[in-house]
């Protein structure tokens, strides 16, 4: 059974193991030693987690669990004229089974509900664009890097 819950101090290392792990490709083509790659990897996920306090204060931050095995994160930002997904990771072993589906669709019954869009933000690359654009995302906007999508 999939479900939530919040984050807590104790997921720390699983998060900072999820982040590893959804940059591991990327960073592979690098040609990085493991003491570099590990510092980089820690530069850049206290930046990104400094960067979504800032610029999402208030988010709320939940672990995805698998009966009571954590299996990724997602982090929401919500306000009075909008739904924001701000990051979804689900571990490789278990993507491509619904679970991150099933995820954006529940954005989109409170979106429906709340008579809100839903906004995400993804980079041009992340074969996660097209599960969006399945799901009825539009582009409307973005750069070299990221596509900016709303539903």
């Amino acid at each position: 059974m999939i479900h939530t819950k919040p984050v807590s101090q104790a997921d720390e290392a699983f998060l900072y193991q999820l982040y590893e792990g959804s940059r591991a490709e990327e960073l592979a083509a690098w040609g990085m030693d493991e003491a570099t790659r590990d510092m980089f990897l820690r530069m850049q996920w206290n930046a990104q987690r400094q960067s979504y306090e800032q610029q999402f204060p208030g988010a709320d931050h939940q672990i995805v669990l698998e009966d009571d095995n954590k299996i990724g994160k997602i982090t929401t930002y919500r306000n009075e004229q909008q739904i924001r997904l701000v990051d979804l990771i689900i571990l490789p072993a278990f993507q491509k089974r619904g679970i991150g589906t099933r995820l954006l669709q529940e954005l989109q019954q409170e979106a429906m509900r709340e008579d809100k869009p839903l906004f995400l933000s993804v980079l041009q690359i992340n074969p996660a664009k097209r599960l969006y654009e399945r799901l009825g995302f539009v582009v409307t906007g973005g750069d070299e890097v990221y596509a900016w999508m709303v539903w």
